[in-house]
């Protein structure tokens, strides 16, 4: 097999258009927390991070106040915003592809397993997956670079021949902590600039750019 034998895949942004869900469960919890959203698509910033991050870092939580919030944001999200998203066009036929070239395909999250592995049931794309990793709902494991080493131990793999997929700079300093490349998806929710400023290993503008950089491997 030529190219990268493992491919790690990001989740929101990378396989789903999460957005509507995302942003009906984050408004949902910032306004039980008394912040009024004039705009929601200032909430595309929060999308990577994970969520207890995002609401200190955005919004000027403490800890116990961004607690809250997260509890606040699964309230919703568990059984309505979970199910407020869809897969982008060209996913299924990306991973029925990296399968069919004989890859080890692994799912490399920072959202909570168990939803996770709901989303992907859901789609009906569960089963190309080798591994599913997230994070746990104590926020565990819920660093990017904390999930790849997660993969990587869990596996036994080798990082040279382990290529991560992901739309934010989170996941490519997250592959880089774990010495592995990172291709960025340039549909998601990430921009050019901030994947090349991060050191993103190569851009891909479709889901079947991926497969080509897969099969490419190392430069």
């Amino acid at each position: 097999m030529t190219g990268f034998k493992n491919i790690l895949l990001d989740l929101d942004g990378t396989l789903t258009d999460s957005f509507p869900g995302i942003s009906a469960s984050f408004t949902y919890a910032l306004n039980a927390l008394g912040v009024e959203i004039s705009d929601r698509n200032e909430l595309r910033r929060v999308i990577g991070p994970p969520l207890e991050e995002s609401f200190m870092s955005f919004y000027g939580f403490d800890k116990e106040k961004a607690d809250a919030a997260v509890k606040k944001y699964r309230e919703y999200y568990r059984d309505r915003g979970i199910y407020e998203n869809s897969l982008y066009p060209g996913v299924k036929e990306m991973l029925i592809q990296l399968k069919d070239d004989g890859r080890r395909v692994c799912l490399a999250t920072s959202k909570p397993l168990p939803f996770a592995q709901r989303i992907l049931s859901n789609f009906k794309v569960d089963t190309y997956f080798d591994l599913i990793a997230g994070s746990e709902f104590d926020g565990t494991r819920s660093a990017k670079e904390e999930v790849v080493q997660y993969i990587i131990d869990t596996l036994g793999l080798s990082p040279e021949d382990t290529l991560m997929v992901g739309d934010r700079r989170y996941d490519v300093y997250g592959a880089a902590a774990c010495g592995i490349r990172c291709a960025g998806v340039l549909y998601g929710y990430g921009t050019c600039d901030e994947l090349r400023s991060a050191g993103a290993y190569v851009l891909c503008r479709t889901p079947a750019d991926v497969v080509d950089a897969a099969r490419h491997g190392k430069p």
